[in-house]
């Protein structure tokens, strides 16, 4: 175990998230990112495979197409805009290659640009396995990961992740009739993600605000 393993092992779960915090990424960057990593052929994460190259190209247009196309009503719109609540960090543990973050960061991203209460910070799981391990789900290291920070305290006041609701019940019903998700269950995901338009994601998110 190297020296910044032991030391990061040392520190609190606070002090780790203002590490990542410092050096995330906004969501503009990473969308630069995402569009330099498919005109090269390439991936984030560690050994990356043709398969990831391929998914993180994928990913790639379904965000440049749900930038444009995501769509919060006037209602939604304003009651976000009137978050009232403490100044919070969103901090997102992400990887290229992941479809269910490439269906959720869009919304993600839109919901925290209409309120200066809320900052969005985006960072690569596997290069930043320790903050990933304080934040597991169901044991496991799913992304997205959104884990929401008071500002003024340093304190985790809320956590997303890695799916809408709904669609993780499809997850779980699959997984429990199969044993393990099939590329065509992966594809029916991908159908349900198209056809509802992030409005499970926005659902979510206002539960996370307390503002439903």
């Amino acid at each position: 175990m190297n020296t910044d393993v032991l030391e990061n092992l040392e520190l609190s779960t606070e002090e780790l998230l203002q590490q990542g915090i410092a050096k995330g990424t906004s969501y503009q960057d990473y969308r630069v990112l995402m569009d330099n990593l498919a005109a090269e052929g390439k991936a984030t994460g560690q050994n990356v495979s043709e398969d990831l190259v391929n998914y993180t190209l994928l990913n790639q247009r379904r965000m440049k197409r749900l930038d444009k196309t995501l769509r919060i009503d006037q209602e939604t719109t304003d009651m976000f805009k009137g978050y009232a609540g403490k100044k919070v960090t969103w901090l997102v543990l992400t990887e290229s290659w992941c479809g269910d973050a490439a269906q959720a960061l869009p919304m993600i991203n839109k919901v925290a640009s209409l309120t200066e209460n809320i900052s969005l910070k985006l960072i690569l799981r596997d290069e930043n396995i320790d903050v990933m391990n304080r934040f597991l789900t169901n044991g496991a290291m799913s992304i997205p990961k959104l884990v929401m920070v008071d500002d003024a305290s340093g304190k985790v006041v809320g956590e997303w992740g890695s799916r809408p609701k709904i669609a993780q019940q499809m997850v779980v019903d699959y997984k429990n009739e199969h044993g393990t998700l099939t590329p065509e269950f992966k594809e029916e995901l991908q159908v349900w993600y198209n056809k509802d338009k992030g409005q499970s994601m926005l659902n979510d998110l206002l539960e996370l605000l307390a503002l439903k």
